[in-house]
């Protein structure tokens, strides 16, 4: 069962170096109930990430000493913390950019405040409050690729392979599942939570960088992660 969601169990952070902005949104956020941290330089983001224990950032793209696209990778290198990236810029190529790093959502100012609510909120559920118990074996094994559950490491041979969290669970998703069509709508609940509204393009992005990483895989693999047109994605193994 999943636990009830208060909105006073949860701490944001803002990190943004506009003052307006800022303002802005640690009112809507605190008339919530939400408790709020601020940032305005890249540093101090890192600063009170390390201090404090923070449940979700909304993270500015364009700020002083480290940008956005910074503190995403950094923040991805250790935890699966949402993210909700801001820009003022609309281009498609920043947000498949901002996804392709592990942004969990993205929006363009000027935004409506109410939008930004719900969508914080839409991140938090699915993150903390509907949250799997799924009892998974201590390690898969698909031929040279293994996935050893407890340690969530990923070998390729006898090589690590570095995941994000997010990477990891898609890896995951398609292990479980083997030889099975999976639509992206199925991605998205399996990986990123069934309430998530954001673009769908962030399982494409995941899965282009997923290949990469794997790309040690040799042609004689009896495996691969295979594009269905019109349909999804599987995870193709030998043994049907």
């Amino acid at each position: 069962m999943d636990k009830p969601f208060h909105n006073s169990d949860y701490t944001i952070m803002i990190a943004d170096d506009d003052t307006y902005i800022t303002e802005l949104i640690n009112m809507y956020l605190k008339n919530k109930g939400f408790h709020v941290l601020c940032a305005a330089t890249g540093t101090e983001a890192l600063e009170l990430l390390r201090r404090h224990t923070i449940h979700l950032i909304v993270l500015d793209i364009m700020m002083p000493d480290k940008d956005g696209w910074a503190i995403c990778k950094k923040i991805r290198e250790t935890s699966d913390l949402p993210i909700l990236m801001l820009t003022a810029k609309g281009e498609s190529e920043d947000k498949i950019k901002g996804f392709g790093i592990g942004a969990d959502d993205y929006m363009v100012k000027p935004f409506d405040p109410n939008e930004l609510i719900a969508r914080t909120v839409s991140l938090l559920r699915r993150a903390y409050s509907s949250l799997r118990q799924l009892k998974l074996p201590a390690s898969i094994r698909v031929d040279s690729l293994t996935i050893e559950t407890a340690s969530r490491t990923v070998y390729l041979e006898s090589d690590i392979v570095e995941l994000t969290p997010k990477e990891y669970k898609l890896l995951l998703s398609f292990a479980q599942h083997p030889n099975q069509v999976l639509e992206r709508q199925q991605l998205l609940d399996l990986v990123w939570g069934e309430d998530y509204f954001g673009d769908d393009r962030v399982v494409d992005v995941t899965i282009k960088r997923l290949r990469e990483k794997l790309s040690q895989e040799k042609e004689k693999s009896s495996w691969s992660i295979e594009t269905v047109r019109g349909a999804g994605y599987k995870l193709r193994t030998e043994v049907q």
